[in-house]
């Protein structure tokens, strides 16, 4: 392979990776103007136009996403067997394109990442956060982390931790109001709503407690929200009565600007989970990668916290 088609080829799959010429360029250490050059040879070379470009948007032609989507996953692996090559077989090295959610990824999951970067000086973690569920092979994401991706023959999952909902209160919210004693008195109180990202839809309050019981309860809402920290948020200043994961909830009860609302009720939720590809052989930066996530999650109790009844 010519060093010229390797570089257009970085360049292609950089700019559709990070929608932009001037990402682009940081990321492989150029500037716009050279990466722009470098993808219009490509297109004249190639005969078709791969991008749409615009002042303010870069957008993949069709002709540009068929090839990306043939490309990326096969580029990046064999960018993985050189790099393994040139550092040392088996060796992890390279940048790391991890997909996470923000609160969880920033209370949790960052704070893992000093003890592994001085583990594996090689290996340049790229964190990108995200609530949404990504796409890994399509989005060129080594490793996710999160709840409920579809599994295919492509992907492989390592479950982290089963979750609990919870409901939370501020203890400035319960003093001014009756303590709710069961699922029903729920009814005569404000709730903070949260609307599916994935369907749109309201979050139903389904309830269950350890003696199998189940009950769905009603409150008068006073807000909808589509994110669990800006819920935990709203629900610490006072606002009402919120259903959150016990990532998101436990910092706040933690600092004791939330306290548990019925305790023995809760809903479960997606197991949390660590994504990526279910390729014949790992790379040995993805495989380090998922271990110490794996071994820094039992390491610091978090299974446990998070299952919390």
């Amino acid at each position: 392979m010519s060093t010229e088609l390797s570089s257009t080829l970085d360049a292609f799959i950089a700019a559709a990776d990070e929608g932009s010429f001037s990402a682009a360029a940081r990321r492989l250490g150029l500037t716009p103007a050279a990466v722009s050059k470098s993808v219009a040879q490509f297109e004249v070379r190639l005969g078709v136009r791969l991008f749409q470009r615009s002042t303010r948007n870069l957008a993949l032609t069709t002709d540009g996403e068929r090839l990306y989507a043939q490309v990326r996953r096969p580029w990046s692996e064999i960018g993985d067997a050189l790099t393994d090559l040139r550092q040392g077989a088996g060796k992890p090295a390279g940048t790391l394109k991890v997909a996470l959610a923000h609160t969880v990824g920033r209370e949790y999951f960052v704070p893992m990442m000093e003890a592994f970067v001085r583990r594996y000086p090689d290996v340049v973690p790229d964190l990108h956060f995200d609530n949404r569920q990504v796409d890994l092979v399509a989005e060129g994401f080594d490793v996710a982390i999160g709840g409920g991706i579809e599994l295919t023959d492509a992907l492989i999952a390592r479950e982290l931790a089963r979750l609990r909902i919870v409901l939370v209160a501020a203890p400035a919210y319960l003093a001014a109001n009756p303590v709710p004693k069961q699922p029903a008195d729920l009814v005569r109180h404000r709730g903070l709503l949260r609307r599916s990202l994935g369907s749109g839809r309201l979050v139903p309050w389904t309830l269950k407690n350890n003696a199998g019981q189940e009950e769905v309860a009603s409150v008068r809402p006073v807000m909808v929200l589509d994110d669990p920290e800006a819920m935990a948020r709203a629900a610490a200043n006072g606002m009402g009565i919120a259903m959150l994961p016990m990532p998101h909830a436990w910092p706040f009860l933690e600092r004791g600007e939330l306290v548990r609302v019925l305790p023995a009720w809760y809903a479960d939720a997606l197991p949390l989970a660590i994504y990526y590809t279910s390729r014949r052989l790992v790379p040995a930066k993805v495989r380090v990668f998922v271990d110490h996530v794996i071994e820094q999650f039992k390491a610091q109790g978090y299974a446990a916290r998070f299952k919390a009844g």
